[in-house]
């Protein structure tokens, strides 16, 4: 029996300059159990050392770290090893490929970039999260 999976995207959008952006397409990505799937994630800032990262959203859960990269450094959390979870930072994009899809990877995907803060830093949490994202999930 193939099991379907989705694995949803949620636009995320921030700015702590002018010059910081990520940009993620929203919308379902449907998968099968089994295969791969990347998932597209560009950004803009004017730092010539960007850090990004992606995180992974269960249904009724927070925010999980999955990775970083910057520049030549990769950074993967112990839940998700470079085995299956991998992005390459390139250019002014850092797309994330999830390989053996398990059912349990359905959920929404972030992309974000460390913003880079000039003046009062106060208000840089205020800008992180989208705050109208919705989460779906349809599994069957």
């Amino acid at each position: 029996m193939e099991h379907w999976l989705w694995i949803l995207l949620a636009a995320l959008f921030f700015e702590c300059k002018g010059e910081d952006k990520v940009m993620q397409p929203s919308g379902d990505v449907p998968a099968a159990e089994g295969d791969s799937v990347t998932l597209n994630c560009t950004f803009e800032t004017s730092d010539s050392y960007p850090y990004l990262f992606w995180y992974k959203q269960s249904v009724n859960s927070y925010p999980e770290y999955m990775l970083k990269r910057v520049l030549t450094t990769a950074d993967n959390a112990a839940d998700f090893p470079t085995s299956r979870f991998g992005a390459e930072l390139k250019d002014k994009s850092v797309p994330l490929k999830i390989q053996k899809l398990e059912l349990s990877d359905s959920a929404v995907y972030y992309c974000a970039l460390q913003p880079t803060v000039t003046g009062n830093s106060s208000t840089v949490d205020e800008n992180l999260w989208s705050k109208d994202n919705t989460i779906l999930l349809y599994i069957h």
